[in-house]
């Protein structure tokens, strides 16, 4: 018996014969060309074809993991037009070799530039740029992606998978993964978890040809992987695994329940969901609602901006589907780190504090009201409310409500019946919580975002992994603001809710229920979680 330490990325257990998966990565040996723009050619049509396979990715994911992982294919597509990487490419073609080479050598080096330095996170982007270059190199070479053969369900063992593989796994074959590489704040981390995949990563151990088909065990909870357990240890672990299987079960007992304390206080708990198909998610786990639906889905991946009759039925489709339950949808909420071509944006030192969110769509008039107008008429199809991100004064709400009203007014004009359409706004910046005694008079509920909130209150990146201490949600600057909000929200008798990661911290629910917080909006797998937290409250 061998125990090794890792990095869990997603809790769990899972016991079963452990699978070796090794990569083809594909290198090419150093050659010469006679005709650098006949290579350079090749190189370009690799490359359209690599940012087709990532487009079709990109669609495959939106609905497979929702539209904030599906992100990581449209990263990967935008690094094929850096001009870092394209300019390496060619000065290596330009010195007269072979385009095989050329981006076997380039991607060596700007991955290696990126493992180099200090900062974790961008540490983790060395993967995605091996990613990226493997898939054009392969495009080139007319070489196809190996998948996993096995027959039965299998825990896979590789020395790192990049996000496609991740998602190209199949899930009914896979019990769990361990990496040898990787960080909890890889894209494939974050793709486990949005799949719902035990693992973990960065752990200690090699991936020897004999561990082939042994029995092996991924402890998600104590970070743990243990090959060929004890019998004594085995029996210990399948116990733990059947009690977390009987908790899942008691979890699913609690659908139809109340969000109610012991002391009868009452709480909404409704899902965050990035695209149409996450709506399935959140009924499944009995959401009350939709707390948060970002729209963004709908505008990246593609080369023109979504028509309103597109919007339109996704919209609708959404609201159809939750059946009365109140659906709340983000309008756009793109910027500089969330890219689409046809916005033009440039490119910013600081996207997080950029040209983002209502500062775009308060410009782009004409792409704002499109949305507006596709929101406006699927709200006679269900309980829709509209809120907008990144609200830092009065006056963006007043040039809100009289773009919104005047789109209201069109349509009656135009012969359609909108619903009874609530507009609210996310307080994610510290001068609308501020501000929220005044804001609360100008709209009709608020949303919490505390991922921003927090890292813009702290002046600490939530993406620096050194920063980590410092962007703590549970400080007490935040937890001040949240208490502000909502009580400026009840003085002035709308409701409020939080959206962001913290609804689904267990240890702040009793906080959050005595500051009479009116809504908590998580990720579908924490809503019957989070219901039985409140049920267990006095």
């Amino acid at each position: 018996m061998e125990t090794y330490r890792g990095k869990s990325v997603m809790q769990g257990i899972a016991v079963g014969r452990l699978y070796l998966h090794r990569r083809a990565d594909y290198h090419a040996a150093v050659q010469t060309a006679s005709d650098p723009e006949a290579e350079r050619a090749r190189f370009l049509a690799a490359v359209d074809e690599a940012k087709a396979e990532l487009t079709h990715l990109y669609e495959e994911a939106l609905v497979d993991i929702g539209e904030e992982h599906a992100q990581i294919f449209e990263i990967h597509r935008m690094l094929l037009e850096d001009e870092f990487y394209l300019g390496t490419v060619a000065d290596i073609l330009l010195g007269g070799y072979q385009a095989a080479y050329a981006i076997d050598e380039a991607g060596k080096r700007v991955a290696g530039m990126f493992a180099d330095m200090e900062d974790e996170y961008m540490k983790s982007r060395a993967a995605d740029i091996r990613d990226v270059s493997q898939r054009v190199l392969r495009a080139l070479l007319k070489l196809p992606e190996e998948g996993i053969r096995s027959e039965e369900p299998v825990i896979l063992a590789a020395e790192d998978l990049t996000p496609s593989e991740t998602l190209k796994l199949d899930k009914e074959k896979i019990l769990a993964f361990v990496t040898v590489k990787g960080s909890v704040n890889s894209h494939t981390a974050i793709l486990a978890r949005s799949m719902g995949i035990p693992a973990l990563v960065n752990t200690e151990f090699s991936l020897a040809d004999s561990l082939q088909g042994k029995t092996c065990v991924v402890d998600g909870f104590a970070g743990n992987f243990i090959v060929e357990p004890e019998e004594a240890l085995l029996t210990r672990i399948l116990s733990r695994k059947e009690a977390w299987e009987a908790d899942l079960l008691a979890l699913e007992q609690l659908k139809g329940r109340e969000n109610r304390t012991k002391s009868g206080k009452k709480i909404n708990i409704y899902a965050n969901i990035g695209n149409v198909a996450d709506a399935d998610a959140a009924l499944l786990a009995d959401a009350g609602g939709i707390g948060l639906f970002r729209s963004e889905f709908l505008y990246l991946g593609r080369e023109s901006a979504p028509t309103e009759e597109e919007q339109f039925a996704a919209y609708r489709a959404v609201l159809e589907k939750m059946e009365g339950r109140e659906v709340v949808i983000r309008t756009l909420d793109i910027g500089a780190d969330k890219r689409a071509d046809y916005f033009q944006l440039d490119e910013e030192e600081n996207p997080a504090l950029g040209y983002r969110g209502i500062r775009i769509c308060l410009d782009r008039e004409d792409i704002f009201t499109v949305q507006l107008r596709a929101l406006y008429r699927a709200s006679a199809y269900g309980r829709l409310a509209i809120m907008f991100p990144m609200i830092v004064s009065m006056e963006e709400v007043v040039q809100i409500r009289q773009i919104a009203e005047g789109v209201r007014k069109q349509l009656l004009e135009e012969g359609y019946v909108p619903g009874e359409v609530e507009l609210g706004i996310m307080v994610e910046t510290p001068a609308a919580a501020l501000l929220s005694d005044r804001l609360a008079r100008a709209v009709d509920f608020f949303s919490i975002g505390t991922n921003d909130l927090t890292q813009y209150t702290l002046a600490a990146d939530r993406e620096n992994r050194r920063l980590e201490k410092i962007c703590n949600a549970h400080h007490e600057a935040v937890l001040r603001l949240i208490e502000m909000t909502v009580k400026n929200a009840h003085a002035a008798g709308i409701w409020v809710g939080i959206c962001g990661e913290l609804a689904a911290d267990e240890t702040l629910t009793e906080r959050f229920l005595e500051l009479g917080v009116d809504e908590l909006s998580v990720s579908p797998s924490a809503v019957l979680k989070l219901r039985r937290k409140v049920r267990e409250l006095p």
